[in-house]
């Protein structure tokens, strides 16, 4: 398979203040990430609220101007093309926000929600578009008689299923997936999850699926990148990162998924106070402070992101010496 998205060191930046008339400081919600993501795939994005994972999925396909680095998709460099040239790539790439409600248009019906993608993008004529939406919307698991109704007459289920299919309405070969299921019930979680796995195969889609949710995550990824304050701190295909996490923020990270027994004891505790700032970051390894197996080099120099066996790399001291078969 050939690669569709390459990331490379790619840096975002915010100006924040604290308080109105207090001191302004400058944070990196992504601070040279670097990845690939091959055409049929999903990289799922895993990490603590505030790691980076929707800066990252925004700055991807520009919805936010990267301040640093590189993303070339199918070839071509996107920090370096002309507005006018990328909206021709536009209609490749889409998103799937977390909340549904507060992404459709509430006095737009489905139909025109759907229309309008197809005529920004001048798709097809306005005798043919009615062919497309209703196709689009029975793939997504609605029926022609929702195209005349508004967002506020459908469930959260429902109405995440209107923004998937304005998604893909466009046919693009890249989606970018913040949260799409956190916002919704368990049993509804299964549903969409499904539909995304089916939407997959039948369109041939590429993701890059963003959640929290790691059981999620394992259901949908082919790849997993860990993200910690702005950083990947461990990428590998799903089954590596499963059989063995290398990380010491990983091993948190899926040791705490509660077992579904009143009886076990929490694998792992954690300090949540403990996690440092954007604003002023630790100069070695942002995870220093936290780690259990730190080491006195850790706290000096930040580790690389470092392929340690086969798709398999990790940003840790621990763990650049060694070779893993």
């Amino acid at each position: 398979m050939m690669e569709l998205l390459q990331v490379k060191k790619l840096v975002k930046t915010f100006a924040v203040k604290r308080g109105i008339f207090g001191k302004q400081f400058v944070i990196k919600p992504l601070n040279e990430v670097s990845f690939t993501l091959k055409e049929g795939e999903t990289l799922g994005v895993v990490g603590e609220s505030g790691c980076g994972k929707t800066t990252l999925g925004r700055t991807v396909i520009r919805l936010q101007k990267p301040d640093g680095g590189a993303i070339f998709f199918n070839g071509v460099d996107l920090t370096r093309l002309p507005e006018k040239e990328f909206r021709k790539l536009r209609r490749n790439m889409q998103i799937v926000f977390q909340d549904p409600f507060s992404s459709l248009n509430p006095r737009m019906t489905v139909y025109d929600i759907l229309a309008r993608p197809i005529r920004i993008h001048n798709m097809l004529s306005r005798s043919q578009e009615r062919d497309l939406i209703l196709s689009t919307l029975e793939s997504v698991g609605l029926k022609s008689e929702h195209v005349g109704r508004f967002p506020h007459e459908f469930s959260g289920g429902q109405r995440q299923r209107i923004a998937i299919a304005r998604a893909i309405i466009t046919r693009p070969r890249f989606i970018v997936l913040d949260e799409p299921t956190s916002a919704l019930d368990v049993s509804v979680q299964a549903q969409i999850m499904n539909l995304l796995k089916k939407l997959k195969q039948e369109f041939r889609l590429t993701y890059l699926f963003i959640s929290h949710d790691l059981s999620v995550i394992k259901f949908l990824s082919d790849t997993i990148a860990v993200m910690y304050l702005g950083q990947i701190v461990e990428i590998g295909k799903t089954e590596s990162i499963l059989n063995q996490m290398l990380h010491p923020y990983t091993q948190m990270l899926f040791n705490s998924i509660p077992l579904p027994d009143p009886k076990a004891k929490m694998r792992f505790t954690i300090d949540v106070s403990e996690i440092p700032s954007l604003i002023n970051l630790p100069p070695g390894c942002p995870f220093f402070e936290r780690c259990q197996y730190r080491m006195p080099e850790c706290g000096k120099s930040r580790p690389a992101l470092a392929e340690v066996k086969d798709d398999h790399s990790v940003a840790c001291f621990l763990h650049h010496s060694k070779v893993y078969l």
